[in-house]
């Protein structure tokens, strides 16, 4: 009938039939027993108290072992009852099975004492004046109806006390043949009824509340479950499974709001190499498929030091607690799992890894500036490192300084005043005549001086303003145009942010046609890099530009890994052979190499241009390999369109 508590015991959580029990909740049972834990020991008290005062009014005219032995005996074991009741017990230790047995034993407890207490009560009723034997009928009566409103959470062992006892009494107030005693007893009776029937409805009204308690706590686990089914699904990324961007925010701004001192952790930002290719040959549900394999490889690396979050595309986040020398090494084994080849149904394909690294505090201590400075850090390995892991250092920082003066130089930027064109002339390999020129712009900025063309381009890019700067240039060439020879062309590059932007497109478009220049001396240099961006798009440009009349002309042909592929595919008159295959032209497997590259683009019906030209063995290699136009510094260097014809006249003449 008493309670152990056992720490090993786990409460269950499911549901085992009982009213009001579900999951996430205590089972009926037990609520029962912990409820009864606060009732029993008054219980007790009250049959101590009153059997106390039986035995007293009774130790004169009843036998010594009826009014004091029996009487010591049953106090005691009320006592111990009421001792074991009071024990602490750990409620969360309380389980089902263990308060099944507990009410069991309270039930049977609560019958035994019945018939004891009911027995030695009526045996005193022997003895004594009629003052004892209304105290016996006051005893019976008041001890059992206590009895029942204690027993109110277990109303079967109410039931048993109620009818045990004034069953009892009521067959011995019936034989002792009064009227009065009688009366008595069944009067008792009824109200002991009546006290059942207002005990059944409260445990019924008990039962319906823990039932309401039990759905209520079943909605809010049922809430709190879809909640965090939510917040994981808003903190995953549902392609690859791994964590997003907003994750990777989130504890990266969790561990900066740690303050100092705090154990050093690195961020990473880590990009796949030839993965567009991929997703344009191939298709996007390969594309995807590759994103959840290289997904589940990251996975498996990641763990309570090393958060991996997919940040977008093809990109993904690093936050490596520990040294830097801990994170690059982790970069570095990333990768290598990442470049691994990964087979997609019947074919087998492997891109490459980049990735950038900067650690807190050295490189930054706001969440901004250290993603900042490890995609700068991401930028610089794919510019200079591919396919491996750099680390920001203070030479890129003092990069960093540098691009961030020529971004504010940019934005404050006169184009129209500051932006200058120098070109470079074509040549006939043989003859050394001019046929045309290449523009090529100079900006010297009041701010920090002349800046090249390649570094103007790329802030541009960077802050948005391509269209704008090229523009400018192209709005520079077209004044310059109407000065060039009538028998030759121009050419102007145009950035891979140029030929996917229809903006651009059309504004160049319009002002050719408003400049009325004869638009086929006019011809436009793309690199593959402006393909691989956006190859349809690309294609569509090419064809707005070629269709108003301008000649198409790849650069850098050669350094690529789809020169040949596309080249049947868009609308190119011109190549131009990069300024790297000069080089090659002094040892015989050079000369070969680029004799092949003549005869493909003859084969083609493509007019060729050397780049690169740096000395005389080098022009008459190109020229003896067949090319007929070439442009380098040997044959002249980029200079004022003014200066150019100049000397061009003197040489004629």
């Amino acid at each position: 009938m008493g309670l152990k508590a056992h720490a090993s015991e786990k409460r269950p959580g499911g549901h085992d039939g009982f009213p009001g029990e579900a999951a996430g909740r205590r089972p009926l049972p037990v609520e029962q027993v912990l409820r009864l834990r606060q009732q029993m020991p008054p219980m007790y008290l009250i049959l101590t108290m009153n059997a106390a005062a039986l035995a007293y009014t009774h130790h004169v005219s009843a036998p010594r072992w009826l009014s004091v032995e029996l009487p010591v005996i049953l106090i005691g074991a009320c006592l111990i009852r009421l001792m074991h009741w009071l024990q602490p017990v750990d409620e969360g230790a309380v389980t089902l099975e263990s308060a099944r047995r507990i009410l069991r034993r309270t039930e049977i407890m609560a019958t035994l004492l019945s018939v004891l207490f009911v027995t030695w009560a009526l045996a005193l009723d022997q003895y004594g004046t009629g003052d004892q034997h209304g105290h016996v009928t006051v005893f019976v009566a008041i001890t059992v109806m206590g009895c029942i409103f204690c027993l109110t959470y277990l109303p079967r062992a109410a039931h048993l006390v109620c009818y045990t006892v004034l069953g009892v009494f009521l067959t011995y107030c019936l034989a002792r043949g009064t009227v009065t005693m009688g009366s008595m007893a069944l009067n008792i009776l009824m109200v002991g009824v009546v006290v059942l029937k207002v005990l059944r409805d409260s445990f019924g009204s008990f039962t319906a509340l823990e039932d309401s308690r039990a759905a209520l706590q079943h909605e809010r686990a049922q809430a709190q479950h879809l909640a965090e089914e939510n917040a994981r699904l808003a903190h995953s990324d549902p392609l690859t499974g791994l964590p997003n961007r907003r994750y990777f925010f989130a504890r990266l701004d969790a561990l900066l709001a740690r303050g100092e001192p705090a154990s050093p952790f690195t961020i990473g930002v880590i990009d796949l190499d030839r993965f567009k290719p991929i997703n344009d040959v191939h298709g996007h549900a390969e594309g995807d498929r590759l994103l959840q394999v290289i997904g589940e490889r990251l996975q498996t690396a990641s763990g309570p030091d090393c958060v991996i979050a997919r940040l977008g595309g093809d990109e993904f986040g690093l936050i490596i607690e520990g040294s830097l020398e801990t994170a690059e090494a982790k970069g570095a084994w990333l990768c290598e799992r990442v470049q691994q080849a990964v087979p997609l149904g019947d074919i087998v394909v492997s891109v490459g890894c980049s990735g950038g690294l900067a650690a807190w505090p050295e490189a930054g201590t706001s969440a901004h500036d250290l993603f900042d400075r490890a995609d700068f850090a991401l930028y610089h390995a794919k510019k200079a490192r591919r396919g491996g892991i750099v680390r920001f250092s203070s030479e890129l920082e003092r990069i960093i300084r540098s691009e961030q003066a020529l971004e504010a130089a940019l934005h404050s930027a006169d184009l129209k005043r500051e932006l200058a064109m120098v070109y470079q002339p074509i040549m006939r390999t043989r003859s050394l005549t001019m046929v045309g020129v290449e523009a090529l712009a100079r900006w010297e900025s009041p701010m920090i001086g002349a800046v090249p063309a390649e570094l103007l381009f790329s802030a541009a890019e960077r802050l948005g303003m391509a269209r704008t700067v090229t523009l400018a240039a192209f709005d520079r060439v077209l004044t310059d145009f109407a000065r060039l020879p009538s028998d030759q062309r121009l050419s102007f590059n145009l950035a891979p942010t140029d030929i996917t932007d229809p903006g651009t497109v059309a504004a160049l478009i319009e002002r050719i046609a408003r400049s009325g220049i004869d638009a086929q001396r006019l011809v436009f240099e793309i690199t593959e890099t402006s393909l691989i961006c956006d190859f349809d798009a690309a294609r569509a440009a090419l064809e707005q530009l070629r269709a108003c009349g301008a000649k198409i002309a790849l650069d850098d042909f050669g350094t690529g890994y789809s020169s040949l592929s596309t080249l049947h595919m868009l609308p190119i008159d011109i190549i131009k052979i990069d300024r790297s295959f000069a080089l090659r032209l002094d040892d015989a497997e050079g000369r070969r190499l680029v004799r092949a590259i003549f005869n493909l683009t003859r084969s083609l019906n493509l007019e060729c241009v050397f780049e690169g030209i740096e000395t005389e063995m080098q022009l008459m290699e190109a020229t003896l390999a067949g090319f007929h136009y070439a442009q380098g510094y040997f044959i002249e260097r980029p200079v004022a369109l003014d200066v150019l014809l100049e000397r061009q006249s003197s040489r004629a003449a």
